[in-house]
């Protein structure tokens, strides 16, 4: 219609630009004819295109647009849908000016117990057990940060006052974690670096968690887990540099850091221990952090003798650590729920004489380390809400571990390997009975009453709470009626992976028994039921308050039996927690 006004248009401009004269009548009437006709041919094309563009817009529909992408859809993974923390989030830093954000937690735990049955010291009847069923223990984390624009940032953070305020002391359990003296005012200082995003890379240089994977064998001790507690974790001065070599989009990460521990679960810096380490990784992680990469350390590690106090001689060791971790999520077809999992795998090998026989010691040899762990974890979760509101109101879980054992302490080969203890796995079983058997178990090597010199490699028996020697199936669920409100249970069910063998007592007695002095040949841990609930209410200024209760029973298996062939009683636990989220 556009075009058959202008050419009428024009066409009468035309007319009147040159008026007609007598002679021209008959000429102007057939224009006029002429430009009639010309208009009503451009309309009848006009209409009998838009017919065929109509009948073809119905013969095929124009496409929809592409689906927005998850993001943009609010439909997209937050592991909040599985693990809520209550935790405050850390803002992104002004590209203009300088930003200081501070956050952290205070928690507190006062558990009621069962008094864990442990082996007696010589001539001491009254040390059958641990001596403590009542404890409180309470800590206060700090973790500042400060921002300038969007490539430099200095971060931070001390446990202070962190300890043990209340409950039956310990006796003769010697472990990082014992509670001989009531310490309510201790001060753990953990992490100070400095992060530089450079056009190639990021570089961090100073004291730093260092994290892989699901935790087993580096875990920074600063990740909540479903049941149990985090303490200490994995902290060294570390110059560290990841670049994406294929770009700044790409997916892929490649890193490279040199280590000298400060502390972790082997380890603590001092004047007479010095652990060194480098450290390579790579991993692809996408948009949606999906993973899979791989890790490798080699650990060169010295102290003074521990077995021989007062002489010149130095224990070393040296290993390399292999490991490979992924994870991934993706949509339920169908539904608003996402299934989820993870894995992690690895392989210790070197040598050492941290641990050494009497053949060892008078040969000079050392001792092999071959160990092997992995933990692989399957589950669902479904959500309620939309966008940034959405929640999951059901998550399921099954994690399946696996950590090799050593049934003979004088092979010359050390086969045990230990996860990290901040890889909680329920409450009872692994936390409380065999952190307390081996702590127990290490300090009866040290007894003058029973040995004068204590074996090379004693000390680091205690498993501080970690999974060891032992195969596991831990399935659990979470249900949120609402989003503040957790309601949460758990099975563990255990067996050790080699036969369950005391090495003080093989090194003392020569004998093969257990932690019990019953039949090292039995595997069964037994069955542990875990329950609990945690209720996260809102403050004002970004804080959160966390009021909630866990408790679990365990059911001894035969591998807690003594040499009567008596079970150990039934085992219970019950924690109430108090925290909050600044």
């Amino acid at each position: 219609m556009g075009l058959e006004k202008t050419t009428i248009g024009l066409l009468r401009g035309a007319v009147r630009h040159y008026p007609p004269r007598p002679v021209g009548r008959a000429f102007l009437s057939i224009l006029r004819s002429s430009t009639s006709l010309l208009a009503l041919s451009f309309v009848a094309r006009a209409a009998s295109a838009q017919d065929a563009s109509a009948d073809a817009a119905v013969a095929r529909p124009v496409p929809p647009p592409p689906p927005p992408s998850d993001e943009a859809a609010g439909t997209e993974f937050k592991s909040r849908f599985v693990l809520e923390t209550g935790r405050a989030e850390v803002e992104p830093p002004d590209p203009d000016s300088l930003k200081i954000q501070v956050h952290g937690e205070y928690q507190a735990r006062l558990s009621q117990h069962s008094d864990v049955p442990l082996r007696p010291f010589r001539g001491r009847a009254d040390t059958s057990s641990l001596g403590q069923t009542t404890r409180l223990v309470h800590w206060l984390r700090i973790t500042p940060q400060l921002t300038f624009s969007d490539t430099l940032k200095v971060v931070g953070q001390i446990d202070v006052p962190r300890g043990f305020i209340g409950g039956q002391e310990t006796e003769h359990v010697e472990a990082d974690f014992s509670m001989e003296e009531r310490q309510p005012f201790e001060i753990h200082p953990r992490w100070l670096y400095l992060e530089y995003l450079s056009p190639i890379g990021l570089l961090r240089v100073g004291q730093q968690p260092s994290h892989w994977g699901m935790g087993i064998i580096a875990n920074d001790g600063d990740h909540p887990t479903l049941f149990g507690d985090y303490y200490r974790g994995a902290i060294t001065e570390r110059i560290l540099f990841a670049t994406k070599p294929l770009g700044k989009e790409s997916p892929l990460t490649v890193a490279l850091a040199g280590d000298l521990v400060f502390r972790d679960s082997n380890a603590a810096l001092s004047d007479d221990e010095v652990a060194l380490q480098g450290v390579l990784a790579a991993f692809y992680q996408d948009k949606r952090e999906n993973m899979i990469g791989f890790y490798g350390v080699y650990r060169s590690q010295k102290r003074e003798s521990r077995a021989l106090p007062g002489r010149d001689f130095d224990e070393t060791l040296k290993v390399w650590a292999l490991d490979s971790a992924g994870k991934f999520n993706a949509k339920i077809p169908g539904t608003r729920g996402h299934v989820v999992g993870e894995y992690e795998a690895a392989y210790i090998f070197g040598d050492t004489s941290f641990v050494r026989t009497a053949q060892q010691t008078r040969t000079n040899t050392r001792e092999d380390v071959r160990n092997f762990g992995t933990a692989m974890r399957l589950g669902a979760v479904t959500t309620q809400g939309d966008g940034d509101q959405r929640w999951g109101d059901f998550a399921a879980n099954l994690e399946w571990g696996w950590a090799s054992g050593d049934a003979n302490p004088n092979d010359g080969v050390t086969r045990r390997f230990r996860f990290d203890p901040n890889h909680n796995v329920g409450l009872i079983m692994f936390d409380e009975v065999l952190a307390w058997k081996t702590a127990r178990a290490s300090a009866a090597a040290r007894d003058p009453q029973l040995t004068q010199r204590p074996s090379p490699g004693t000390d680091l028996l205690p498993s501080e709470g970690a999974v060891f020697g032992a195969t596991y199936l831990y399935p659990n669920v979470v249900f949120r009626p609402v989003r503040e409100l957790d309601l949460k249970a758990a099975v563990v069910i255990a067996q050790t992976t080699a036969d369950f063998v005391d090495p003080v007592r093989v090194g003392t007695n020569g004998v093969f028994v257990n932690y019990d002095g019953g039949d090292a040949r039995s595997h069964d841990l037994g069955i542990e039921l875990d329950g609990g609930f945690e209720y996260r209410l809102a403050l004002d200024h970004g804080m959160t308050l966390q009021l909630g209760a866990q408790g679990g029973v365990l059911f001894p298996g035969n591998a807690f039996s003594d040499a009567a062939g008596n079970k150990m009683s039934t085992q219970y636990l019950g924690v109430g927690r108090l925290g909050l989220q600044y």
